[in-house]
């Protein structure tokens, strides 16, 4: 067993200390975020750190890093008030990848993708992506401890195979397809071990 302590955190290197510290939370959903300016020009980026605030109203909640380099996701989904969360599936995990780079062009464009547009949602969404939801923007609040930004939107559209979504509601993303990560740059496939009924005290 290796322990760490506060002070081994603020002596360890760089990149070992955020390689591990983006390692504890276990495995995490991803999705790819898109986005397009007022200007039409859209936008694409890898996230991890996506998550569910509330289910009435459905609400989705996403942490950006600190503006202090340009944050095209961010700016775009300020400017317009529309964003999308698109799932990632094994057949493009590299390429989502990629979208973290950064590009001149479009990430659409630059790492393969195709932009799909719904009649009711000005966001792109990601074609090869089999569950996309979209989302409209509601609030945003700057976490004080470290600069962090935790967006908040409310879900107005879904797409998603049909033979995904259960009786009970729940959405089988397994069956989907979808993939999750760990850490920065490591990517699962997963396996159900079971649904268990909802918890109560034995009697």
């Amino acid at each position: 067993m290796r322990n760490f302590l506060a002070l081994d955190f603020d002596q360890m290197e760089q990149r070992f200390r955020t390689n591990l510290v983006n390692s504890l939370s276990g495995f995490k959903s991803v999705n790819l975020v898109g986005t397009v300016n007022g200007r039409g020009e859209t936008n694409l980026a890898i996230f991890s750190q996506v998550f569910h605030v509330g289910a009435n109203p459905p609400l989705m909640g996403m942490l950006v890093r600190p503006d202090t380099v340009p944050r095209h996701t961010l700016a775009n989904l300020l400017e317009t008030g529309y964003f999308t969360l698109n799932h990632i599936q094994a057949d493009f995990y590299e390429a989502a990848h990629r979208t973290s780079a950064r590009y001149e062009e479009s990430e659409f464009e630059a790492c393969g993708f195709t932009p799909v547009f719904s009649d009711r949602h000005p966001a792109p969404y990601v074609g090869e992506s089999v569950v996309r939801t979209g989302l409209q923007f509601v609030e945003k609040h700057e976490l004080a401890i470290n600069g962090t930004i935790l967006v908040i939107g409310r879900v107005v559209e879904l797409h998603c195979p049909a033979e995904c979504v259960q009786t009970d509601g729940y959405l089988d993303i397994e069956q989907a397809g979808s993939i999750t990560c760990s850490g920065l740059d490591s990517y699962h496939t997963t396996q159900r071990l079971g649904r268990l009924p909802y918890a109560k005290k034995e009697k």
